[in-house]
């Protein structure tokens, strides 16, 4: 979605919130579009904001507009956010397999979060509004499949792959950060960022002295993405050490 569009959309919910003293809400974001409206609400003292995507592994997520009156934890997301079990009795479908075949029920995009999947099994978030209609979804591809509601509560956590990496740079600056992290030249790195290939914390971003922060999430494409868990520590030569992970 287009910046402009997001914040417009931002800008309703937020003042029919106000205006109404009731909970708005979004559809499911992007973490680009996430990052957008956390910057966004900085600017915006009477916007109250919470995200969620039904679990808190999720990248996808709505954003809840609170009332005064609603604190965080007494908002109940089993009403505002549904999961869906899928299954294959034989086969196991991909995450491309199963978005497919929800977008190609006519559901936008916007109206599913995460799909989680393992071995036969896919979990989907998605809103109440087409929680019904996704239930009588029978194939995946090739493969029948049955589906059922979860609460979430009982959704489990997805099983994250990562590789740990630790190296040594100058400066936390962006291309020696990527280069650490991706295993490349600090001139490759510097390369792919005027490129366009990379993006900091789901923005892209062509400038090589960007600073990079404990916490930072950084994609490369074609490469995947990582975060930085921490830093500490420097080598005899005065470079500072990075600790960091690989999605896989």
């Amino acid at each position: 979605m287009e910046e402009h569009e997001l914040l417009r959309r931002a800008e309703d919910l937020c003042e029919r919130c106000g205006r109404s003293g009731s909970l708005c809400a979004s559809h499911f974001l992007t973490p680009a579009e996430r990052v957008r409206l956390e910057r966004w609400a900085k600017t915006r003292p009477d916007c109250r904001l919470l995200f969620s995507g039904g679990h808190p592994d999720c990248e996808r997520t709505v954003a809840f507009f609170l009332p005064d009156y609603l604190e965080p934890d007494w908002l109940d997301l089993n009403e505002h956010i549904k999961a869906l079990e899928l299954a294959t009795a034989f086969g196991s479908p991909g995450h491309r397999d199963y978005l497919g075949a929800l977008l190609g029920m006519g559901i936008d995009r916007e109206w599913l979060g995460d799909i989680w999947v393992k071995d036969n099994t896919a979990v989907v978030f998605c809103l109440p509004g087409v929680e019904r209609h996704l239930l009588s979804i029978d194939k995946v591809g090739r493969c029948t499949v049955r589906t059922r509601s979860l609460l979430l509560e009982e959704v489990p956590a997805p099983e994250r792959r990562v590789k740990e990496k630790s190296f040594s740079v100058q400066s936390l600056r962006l291309d020696a950060v990527v280069g650490g992290l991706f295993d490349l030249s600090r001139t490759e790195a510097a390369r792919q960022i005027a490129a366009g290939n990379v993006s900091l914390n789901y923005e892209l971003t062509e400038k090589t002295d960007s600073p990079v922060r404990e916490g930072d999430i950084l994609s490369l494409r074609g490469h995947g993405k990582g975060k930085i868990i921490g830093t500490g520590g420097t080598s005899r030569k005065g470079r500072l050490f990075v600790y960091g992970e690989r999605y896989l």
